[in-house]
């Protein structure tokens, strides 16, 4: 996500540029944009026309810039697409003023936002940011006697090293297990959040193997592809077969995984944990919470007042932040995140128990 400041509108609320590089990135904008915020930016739009000289065929599509303000959003996950409804508050073409419109924001789409940015919607937005520039996921491919590590970056794939050990049998033949930990140490230096290790035959298990005797940080994030080939080939192999978006959707469920699991351990022991928004809240206040735990859709709808808590959602969230606890929002797509609809979309890891 690229993120830059625009300065204030009139009435003082904070403009941003936004552009989404990636399909997490217009996820997270579903949960940063809510009715009310004015969204601007370039569409095309069908314009009925009404000169005399020519036949009336339904319309034509003009392109324009325009402002809507948003009554909803949708995240259209298959399509890699956002959905942004509202009515149109200014325009290119006056006589377009007030009619509703959509906005279809994907990837790289550049749109100005005007709204009163909430703590975590900022710090949502700063994340996906710096995840523009850090590898979460590196492509290691080998085969007898050759490997290469490409990263994943928002915008493509980019190669890190490429090794060449010979082996079998000749003068200038050398053991594999060098390969495999020239391999290991690059791997460990970049420091991903997951590996996907890919290539053709058994070598790559052979690899995976000699990681989890030395290299068991590298071993533990790795998940292996077949491919036909190694490098930009094997890379290519890997992307087209949607590995890359699996494994990111996995270290993300897996991590939310990991804080429910907590949550509910610490549930059934009586200890340091709590759950339903007035015993959260009650937490926050008393400066309790370590952790807190909030469901993306019971959040937006707390927000636009179609929610029935009994508490301020977002005083929740910015009470936690000024005690230094952390907020973690989970999706309603996975299981971590029904399991925490289960207990009302909202619980806390505790900093000590409250009696």
């Amino acid at each position: 996500m690229r993120t830059e400041p625009r300065g204030y509108g009139e009435d003082g609320r904070e403009r941003r540029l936004l552009v989404p590089e990636t399909t997490d990135d217009l996820w997270h904008l579903s949960h940063v944009l809510e009715p009310g915020d004015d969204v601007e930016g370039d569409t095309t739009r069908r314009i009925q026309r009404s000169d005399d000289n020519l036949r009336d065929t339904g319309g034509e599509r003009e392109h324009m810039h325009v402002t809507i303000e948003v009554t909803d959003v949708e995240f259209a996950r298959f399509a890699n697409r956002l959905r942004v409804g509202g009515e149109i508050v200014q325009a290119s073409r006056e006589d377009q003023l007030g009619h509703h419109h959509t906005l279809n924001v994907e990837a790289n789409t550049e749109i100005t936002v005007e709204k009163e940015f909430k703590p975590d919607q900022t710090e949502r937005l700063e994340a996906a940011a710096e995840a523009t520039d850090a590898p979460e996921v590196a492509i290691a491919t080998v085969e007898e006697g050759a490997a290469a590590i490409h990263t994943v970056q928002q915008y493509g794939t980019e190669e890190y090293v490429s090794l060449t050990k010979p082996t079998g049998k000749g003068e200038y033949a050398q053991p594999r297990t060098e390969l495999f930990a020239e391999l290991g140490q690059a791997l460990a230096r970049l420091e991903t959040q997951a590996v996907i290790l890919a290539g053709p035959g058994f070598t790559k298990q052979d690899a995976l193997d000699y990681f989890e005797e030395n290299y068991p940080d590298v071993a533990s994030a790795v998940t292996t592809v077949d491919t036909s080939g190694i490098g930009d080939r094997g890379v290519h192999e890997v992307l087209k077969r949607g590995a890359v978006e699996q494994v990111r959707e996995e270290t993300r469920i897996a991590r939310e995984a990991e804080l429910i699991d907590d949550l509910t351990a610490r549930i059934a022991e009586g200890a340091k944990a709590t759950y339903g928004p007035d015993a959260t809240m009650e937490a926050a206040e008393f400066g309790a919470v370590e952790t807190l735990l909030l469901l993306d859709e019971r959040l937006r709808a707390e927000r636009q007042g179609d929610g029935d808590w009994g508490i301020d959602a977002d005083e929740l969230v910015t009470t936690v932040e000024r005690q230094g606890g952390d907020v973690t929002v989970f999706s309603a797509e996975f299981q971590p995140g029904q399991q925490l609809s289960n207990l009302g979309g909202v619980a806390a890891l505790l900093r000590y128990r409250l009696e």
